[in-house]
Protein backbone atom coordinates (compact mmCIF):
# COMPACT_ATOMS: atom_id res chain seq x y z
CA UNK A 1 0.00 0.00 0.00
CA UNK A 2 3.03 2.42 0.89
CA UNK A 3 4.84 1.90 -2.41
CA UNK A 4 0.62 2.66 -4.43
CA UNK A 5 0.55 6.15 -2.04
CA UNK A 6 4.31 6.91 -3.17
CA UNK A 7 3.70 6.14 -6.71
CA UNK A 8 3.21 8.65 -9.62
CA UNK A 9 0.33 5.78 -11.18
CA UNK A 10 -2.65 8.59 -10.42
CA UNK A 11 -4.67 6.20 -12.79
CA UNK A 12 -3.94 3.43 -10.03
CA UNK A 13 -4.58 5.63 -7.21
CA UNK A 14 -8.17 7.07 -8.75
CA UNK A 15 -9.15 3.55 -9.60
CA UNK A 16 -8.38 2.25 -6.37
CA UNK A 17 -10.24 5.37 -4.68
CA UNK A 18 -13.39 5.12 -6.98
CA UNK A 19 -13.79 1.54 -6.45
CA UNK A 20 -12.60 1.23 -2.98
CA UNK A 21 -15.69 3.98 -2.03
CA UNK A 22 -18.03 2.13 -3.99
CA UNK A 23 -17.30 -1.77 -2.16
CA UNK A 24 -18.11 0.41 1.13
CA UNK A 25 -21.09 1.53 -0.27
CA UNK A 26 -22.06 -1.74 -1.19
CA UNK A 27 -20.86 -3.61 1.91
CA UNK A 28 -23.13 -0.34 4.31
CA UNK A 29 -25.88 -1.46 1.86
CA UNK A 30 -25.65 -4.82 2.99
CA UNK A 31 -26.77 -3.69 6.25
CA UNK A 32 -28.21 -0.54 6.32
CA UNK A 33 -30.37 1.60 3.62
CA UNK A 34 -31.97 5.30 4.33
CA UNK A 35 -34.95 3.09 3.46
CA UNK A 36 -36.62 0.16 2.23
CA UNK A 37 -35.92 -0.23 -1.24
CA UNK A 38 -39.27 -1.69 -1.90
CA UNK A 39 -41.31 0.73 -0.13
CA UNK A 40 -43.93 2.56 -2.42
CA UNK A 41 -45.10 6.03 -0.66
CA UNK A 42 -47.62 7.26 -3.38
CA UNK A 43 -47.84 10.45 -2.03
CA UNK A 44 -43.93 11.02 -2.63
CA UNK A 45 -43.95 10.04 -6.03
CA UNK A 46 -41.27 11.64 -8.35
CA UNK A 47 -40.27 13.91 -5.38
CA UNK A 48 -37.10 15.81 -6.05
CA UNK A 49 -33.65 15.34 -4.40
CA UNK A 50 -34.47 16.78 -0.60
CA UNK A 51 -33.00 16.39 2.85
CA UNK A 52 -35.69 13.60 3.14
CA UNK A 53 -34.70 12.29 -0.29
CA UNK A 54 -31.24 12.79 -1.13
CA UNK A 55 -31.60 11.72 -5.03
CA UNK A 56 -35.43 11.55 -4.91
CA UNK A 57 -38.26 9.58 -5.44
CA UNK A 58 -39.46 7.18 -8.54
CA UNK A 59 -42.89 6.97 -10.30
CA UNK A 60 -43.76 4.99 -7.04
CA UNK A 61 -42.63 6.84 -4.71
CA UNK A 62 -39.41 4.98 -3.68
CA UNK A 63 -36.09 6.48 -2.34
CA UNK A 64 -33.89 6.42 -5.40
CA UNK A 65 -31.12 6.46 -3.07
CA UNK A 66 -31.77 3.14 -1.62
CA UNK A 67 -32.62 1.91 -4.39
CA UNK A 68 -29.00 3.01 -6.45
CA UNK A 69 -27.25 1.42 -3.62
CA UNK A 70 -28.80 -1.77 -3.27
CA UNK A 71 -28.97 -1.48 -7.43
CA UNK A 72 -25.23 -1.08 -7.25
CA UNK A 73 -24.60 -4.32 -4.96
CA UNK A 74 -26.88 -6.80 -7.55
CA UNK A 75 -24.97 -5.37 -10.52
CA UNK A 76 -21.51 -5.59 -9.20
CA UNK A 77 -22.12 -8.99 -7.59
CA UNK A 78 -23.80 -10.31 -10.58
CA UNK A 79 -20.95 -8.97 -12.98
CA UNK A 80 -18.58 -10.65 -10.52
CA UNK A 81 -19.68 -13.87 -10.86
CA UNK A 82 -19.76 -13.08 -14.53
CA UNK A 83 -16.52 -12.35 -14.76
CA UNK A 84 -15.14 -15.05 -12.88
CA UNK A 85 -16.56 -17.71 -14.99
CA UNK A 86 -15.16 -16.29 -17.86
CA UNK A 87 -11.70 -16.24 -15.89
CA UNK A 88 -11.19 -19.58 -14.61
CA UNK A 89 -12.98 -21.20 -17.26
CA UNK A 90 -11.15 -19.38 -20.09
CA UNK A 91 -7.64 -20.10 -17.91
CA UNK A 92 -8.38 -23.54 -18.22
CA UNK A 93 -8.96 -23.85 -21.59
CA UNK A 94 -6.16 -21.22 -22.55
CA UNK A 95 -3.47 -23.18 -20.18
CA UNK A 96 -4.79 -26.41 -21.86
CA UNK A 97 -4.52 -25.17 -25.89
CA UNK A 98 -1.34 -23.06 -25.03
CA UNK A 99 0.73 -25.91 -23.29
CA UNK A 100 -0.51 -29.16 -25.26
CA UNK A 101 -0.32 -26.80 -28.81
CA UNK A 102 -1.06 -28.90 -32.05
CA UNK A 103 -4.89 -30.13 -33.32
CA UNK A 104 -6.16 -29.59 -29.76
CA UNK A 105 -4.70 -26.28 -29.51
CA UNK A 106 -6.55 -25.45 -32.92
CA UNK A 107 -9.95 -26.96 -32.11
CA UNK A 108 -10.48 -25.17 -28.79
CA UNK A 109 -9.22 -21.70 -30.59
CA UNK A 110 -12.10 -22.73 -33.22
CA UNK A 111 -14.01 -23.03 -30.69
CA UNK A 112 -13.66 -19.63 -29.03
CA UNK A 113 -13.90 -17.68 -32.71
CA UNK A 114 -17.19 -19.46 -33.11
CA UNK A 115 -18.37 -17.82 -29.71
CA UNK A 116 -16.97 -14.58 -30.55
CA UNK A 117 -18.00 -14.53 -33.93
CA UNK A 118 -21.72 -13.19 -33.51
CA UNK A 119 -22.01 -9.84 -31.33
CA UNK A 120 -22.45 -10.94 -27.60
CA UNK A 121 -25.23 -8.95 -27.16
CA UNK A 122 -27.19 -10.33 -29.67
CA UNK A 123 -25.83 -13.87 -28.70
CA UNK A 124 -27.01 -13.55 -24.95
CA UNK A 125 -30.61 -12.22 -25.89
CA UNK A 126 -31.20 -15.38 -28.45
CA UNK A 127 -29.62 -17.72 -25.52
CA UNK A 128 -32.31 -16.19 -22.93
CA UNK A 129 -34.93 -16.04 -25.30
CA UNK A 130 -34.71 -20.14 -25.35
CA UNK A 131 -33.88 -20.82 -21.02
CA UNK A 132 -35.11 -17.42 -19.98
CA UNK A 133 -33.90 -14.68 -18.02
CA UNK A 134 -33.09 -14.75 -14.23
CA UNK A 135 -29.86 -14.00 -12.20
CA UNK A 136 -28.06 -17.52 -13.01
CA UNK A 137 -29.27 -17.55 -16.75
CA UNK A 138 -27.97 -14.32 -17.09
CA UNK A 139 -24.82 -15.31 -15.04
CA UNK A 140 -23.70 -18.67 -16.93
CA UNK A 141 -24.88 -17.21 -20.70
CA UNK A 142 -22.59 -14.20 -20.14
CA UNK A 143 -19.89 -15.98 -18.64
CA UNK A 144 -19.44 -18.51 -21.76
CA UNK A 145 -18.77 -14.99 -23.51
CA UNK A 146 -16.37 -13.75 -21.80
CA UNK A 147 -14.43 -16.73 -22.06
CA UNK A 148 -13.06 -16.72 -25.64
CA UNK A 149 -11.06 -13.65 -24.44
CA UNK A 150 -9.45 -14.71 -21.81
CA UNK A 151 -8.52 -18.14 -23.52
CA UNK A 152 -7.00 -16.34 -26.05
CA UNK A 153 -4.56 -14.17 -23.46
CA UNK A 154 -3.65 -17.25 -21.28
CA UNK A 155 -2.70 -19.12 -24.25
CA UNK A 156 -0.16 -16.58 -25.84
CA UNK A 157 0.94 -16.41 -22.53
CA UNK A 158 1.15 -20.43 -22.46
CA UNK A 159 2.94 -20.71 -25.65
CA UNK A 160 5.63 -18.19 -24.15
CA UNK A 161 6.50 -19.29 -21.30
CA UNK A 162 6.35 -23.48 -22.07
CA UNK A 163 9.86 -22.62 -23.79
CA UNK A 164 11.40 -20.97 -20.93
CA UNK A 165 14.42 -22.61 -18.91
CA UNK A 166 12.36 -23.25 -15.98
CA UNK A 167 9.53 -25.27 -17.45
CA UNK A 168 12.43 -27.39 -19.56
CA UNK A 169 14.03 -27.57 -16.22
CA UNK A 170 10.84 -28.98 -14.08
CA UNK A 171 9.93 -31.46 -17.03
CA UNK A 172 13.32 -32.88 -16.93
CA UNK A 173 13.01 -33.59 -12.70
CA UNK A 174 9.77 -35.30 -13.44
CA UNK A 175 7.10 -32.54 -12.85
CA UNK A 176 3.76 -33.62 -14.72
CA UNK A 177 1.86 -31.71 -16.72
CA UNK A 178 -0.21 -30.86 -14.00
CA UNK A 179 1.83 -29.18 -11.78
CA UNK A 180 3.89 -27.69 -14.24
CA UNK A 181 0.64 -26.15 -15.46
CA UNK A 182 -0.39 -24.93 -12.14
CA UNK A 183 2.84 -24.74 -10.08
CA UNK A 184 5.40 -23.39 -12.33
CA UNK A 185 3.85 -21.33 -15.46
CA UNK A 186 0.35 -20.45 -13.97
CA UNK A 187 1.77 -18.38 -11.23
CA UNK A 188 4.07 -16.62 -13.55
CA UNK A 189 1.70 -14.89 -15.65
CA UNK A 190 -0.95 -13.53 -12.59
CA UNK A 191 0.75 -9.83 -13.49
CA UNK A 192 -0.62 -10.44 -17.03
CA UNK A 193 -4.17 -11.56 -16.29
CA UNK A 194 -4.82 -9.48 -13.25
CA UNK A 195 -5.36 -6.13 -15.45
CA UNK A 196 -6.95 -8.72 -17.98
CA UNK A 197 -9.87 -9.47 -15.03
CA UNK A 198 -10.02 -5.81 -14.36
CA UNK A 199 -10.65 -5.01 -17.49
CA UNK A 200 -13.31 -8.10 -18.10
CA UNK A 201 -14.86 -6.97 -14.69
CA UNK A 202 -15.82 -3.51 -16.12
CA UNK A 203 -16.86 -5.32 -19.26
CA UNK A 204 -18.92 -8.13 -17.36
CA UNK A 205 -20.67 -4.69 -15.48
CA UNK A 206 -21.70 -3.08 -18.82
CA UNK A 207 -22.99 -6.23 -20.07
CA UNK A 208 -24.88 -6.74 -17.59
CA UNK A 209 -26.67 -3.44 -17.09
CA UNK A 210 -27.27 -3.37 -20.61
CA UNK A 211 -29.21 -6.72 -20.38
CA UNK A 212 -30.99 -5.62 -17.62
CA UNK A 213 -31.60 -2.26 -19.38
CA UNK A 214 -33.34 -4.56 -22.29
CA UNK A 215 -35.48 -6.20 -19.91
CA UNK A 216 -33.86 -9.65 -19.68
CA UNK A 217 -31.13 -8.98 -17.23
CA UNK A 218 -31.65 -10.20 -13.15
CA UNK A 219 -35.17 -11.08 -11.24
CA UNK A 220 -37.30 -8.45 -11.24
CA UNK A 221 -37.75 -7.81 -7.90
CA UNK A 222 -34.13 -6.54 -7.30
CA UNK A 223 -33.28 -3.30 -8.10
CA UNK A 224 -30.62 -3.46 -10.97
CA UNK A 225 -28.48 -0.19 -12.29
CA UNK A 226 -29.37 -1.28 -16.25
CA UNK A 227 -33.78 -2.00 -15.06
CA UNK A 228 -33.85 1.36 -13.09
CA UNK A 229 -32.22 3.21 -16.03
CA UNK A 230 -34.47 1.42 -18.57
CA UNK A 231 -37.50 2.78 -15.99
CA UNK A 232 -36.09 6.33 -15.81
CA UNK A 233 -35.83 7.16 -19.77
CA UNK A 234 -39.77 7.68 -19.29
CA UNK A 235 -39.46 10.82 -17.25
CA UNK A 236 -36.17 12.09 -18.78
CA UNK A 237 -38.35 15.36 -19.89
CA UNK A 238 -40.49 17.13 -18.03
CA UNK A 239 -41.01 14.38 -15.05
CA UNK A 240 -38.04 13.16 -12.97
CA UNK A 241 -34.62 13.96 -15.27
CA UNK A 242 -33.00 13.44 -11.24
CA UNK A 243 -33.91 9.60 -11.36
CA UNK A 244 -31.71 8.71 -14.50
CA UNK A 245 -29.11 11.58 -13.50
CA UNK A 246 -28.06 9.47 -10.43
CA UNK A 247 -28.79 5.97 -12.04
CA UNK A 248 -26.72 6.93 -14.51
CA UNK A 249 -23.93 8.40 -12.53
CA UNK A 250 -23.43 5.17 -10.35
CA UNK A 251 -23.04 3.52 -13.52
CA UNK A 252 -20.71 5.76 -15.08
CA UNK A 253 -19.10 6.01 -11.41
CA UNK A 254 -18.73 1.93 -11.17
CA UNK A 255 -17.31 1.81 -14.82
CA UNK A 256 -15.05 4.45 -14.38
CA UNK A 257 -13.18 2.92 -11.10
CA UNK A 258 -12.41 -0.37 -12.57
CA UNK A 259 -11.41 1.21 -15.88
CA UNK A 260 -8.98 3.37 -14.13
CA UNK A 261 -7.89 0.55 -12.11
CA UNK A 262 -7.38 -1.83 -15.17
CA UNK A 263 -5.30 0.51 -16.54
CA UNK A 264 -3.19 1.32 -13.81
CA UNK A 265 -2.47 -1.65 -13.63
CA UNK A 266 -1.58 -1.71 -17.13
CA UNK A 267 1.10 0.97 -16.17
CA UNK A 268 2.24 -1.10 -13.37
CA UNK A 269 2.77 -4.27 -15.43
CA UNK A 270 4.48 -2.35 -18.34
CA UNK A 271 6.98 -0.47 -15.67
CA UNK A 272 7.74 -3.94 -14.28
CA UNK A 273 9.30 -5.02 -17.50
CA UNK A 274 11.28 -1.91 -18.11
Amino acid sequence: MKKILKSDNWYLKCGIFITGFILIVILIGQFWTPYDSGYMDGAARLEGPSFAHIFGTDNFGRDILSRVIEGTGTTFLVSFCINLIGLLAGTMIGAAAGYRGGLFDDLLMRICDAITAFPNVMLALVIIAVFGSGDLNIIWVLGILFIPSYARIVRSQFVQQKSCNYVQMAKLMGASPLRIIFVHILPNIYSTLLPAATIGFNNAVLAEASMSFLGVGVSANKPSLGRMLNEAQSFLVGGAPWYAAFVGLAIVLLVMGLSLLGEGLQKEQLRGKK
